[in-house]
């Protein structure tokens, strides 16, 4: 694979002697098998060898042990660099230039690896220390997939953290080691992730004491952040806004037109990322002009009218946008590595819309237009009830913070009667 990219014999010799070899030309073979551009591979195989170069400078044989040396490859390539960073934005952009690469290497590498082996190809973290503890989430409490990768992301971050403070087993954690990662954590993010980490660790610290790979539970010293039922309110916007989002995206190119129809059944229909994600070309049902939603968080399906401006805007990319392929999924990736869009990219294309169009939200995304499309059920006077069943909700329960956004019911308590003053 390599003589496809690498034209002088002299250059596929110089790569596969390196000690990094082997592992640089199975990530080529990756890389080629999903359609990334030769000069992402022209870019990403120096790199690579410079970086192998300079951990076995550092004494590191195993592949195991090379990612504790990406940040102190990355501050040598800061201080290499002929021009220095102009800007903060600058120097973001340069490390991850250099990180996403490695990092993905390293995935890919691992993951290769676990299947040789016959393990499972879901790369999760502190397998080490507690090997089956994501087939008790799923096999003995009953998780769905998405909660359980919840649980991993989650746990990722403190695998993270025990490696960089080199602790070599369970029963080397203490109340104080948790207390310092949740307190160092709480700076990056909002209490409420706090909460969903806190929750994932719980689950593992009372899964280590079980299973005697503890001699006490910790999972009592976890103490979250406290958070209040109903105390924000939903970061909608207004009509106008959306409209100058919508508007702002060039529909003359493929990812324009995908961004539009997914952005429009976003706000139309109020569905979540995932939702949008997961749909099929057989959920939409052109001859009865219906959409179908298969996949909603609550376990349960639902069924839409297709409105015109939405058939409008899939059909336009169905017919202009989705390039050939042999997956079912509706919305694809436009550049390499080919395949359905993840959830996660939803989510950030609709960020970038809102961002582009001067939208100023807080914490924009998906959900932004998810609350936009409530807040218009809201301004017509729909029963919680409905509104709750267009968005799919579960529990009537999900649905009341749209009563704090209800401002002419509000308008009229504050106007009302009242108590008469003694």
């Amino acid at each position: 694979m390599l003589e496809r990219y690498f034209t002088k014999p002299q250059t596929v010799d110089r790569i596969r002697s390196s000690w990094l070899g082997e592992a640089i030309e199975r990530y080529v073979t990756w890389l080629a098998e999903r359609g990334y551009h030769a000069r992402c591979v022209h870019h990403r195989v120096p790199l690579l060898m410079r970086f192998a170069a300079f951990v076995q400078q550092r004494g590191v044989s195993e592949i195991d042990a090379v990612a504790d040396h990406v940040d102190r490859f990355i501050q040598r390539q800061l201080r290499q660099r002929v021009r220095p960073c102009g800007s903060t934005a600058t120097r973001r952009k340069y490390i991850h230039d250099i990180r996403q690469p490695i990092e993905q290497f390293l995935r890919v590498i691992r993951v290769d690896r676990q299947a040789a082996a016959g393990g499972s190809k879901a790369a999760r973290p502190l397998t080490q220390w507690a090997p089956h503890f994501f087939a008790h989430l799923q096999d003995e409490r009953g998780l769905s997939p998405t909660t359980v990768e919840g649980y991993a992301t989650q746990l990722r971050s403190f695998e993270r953290y025990v490696t960089a403070q080199c602790l070599d087993g369970p029963q080397a954690l203490t109340p104080t080691v948790l207390d310092t990662f949740l307190a160092e954590k709480r700076t990056h993010v909002c209490a409420r992730s706090l909460t969903s980490t806190c929750a994932a660790l719980r689950a593992w610290l009372r899964y280590l004491y079980r299973e005697g790979l503890v001699a006490r539970d910790f999972s009592a010293v976890i103490e979250g952040p406290r958070t209040y039922r109903l105390s924000e309110i939903p970061r909608s916007i207004t009509a106008d806004e959306v409209h100058r989002t919508l508007g702002r995206i060039d529909r003359r190119s493929s990812v324009g037109k995908r961004d539009y129809a997914m952005l429009l059944l976003l706000v139309v229909y109020g569905l979540r990322a995932r939702e949008v994600a997961a749909l099929t070309l057989e959920d939409i049902d052109w001859h009865t002009s219906v959409l179908h939603v298969r996949a909603r968080k609550a376990g349960h399906a639902a069924t839409y009218p297709l409105a015109v401006e939405v058939g409008e805007g899939l059909l336009d990319y169905l017919q202009h946008g989705r390039r050939q392929s042999a997956d079912r999924r509706l919305f694809l990736r436009t550049v390499a590595p080919h395949g359905a869009v993840s959830h996660p990219i939803v989510a950030r294309r609709a960020t970038h819309a809102l961002r582009q169009a001067g939208v100023n939200v807080v914490r924009p995304g998906s959900h932004t237009l998810r609350h936009s499309c409530a807040q218009r059920l809201v301004d017509a006077e729909f029963s919680l009830k409905v509104i709750g069943d267009y968005l799919g909700h579960r529990r009537a329960s999900s649905t009341c913070i749209y009563s704090k956004v209800d401002l002419e019911a509000l308008r009229d308590v504050a106007l009302g009667e009242g108590e008469a003053l003694v």
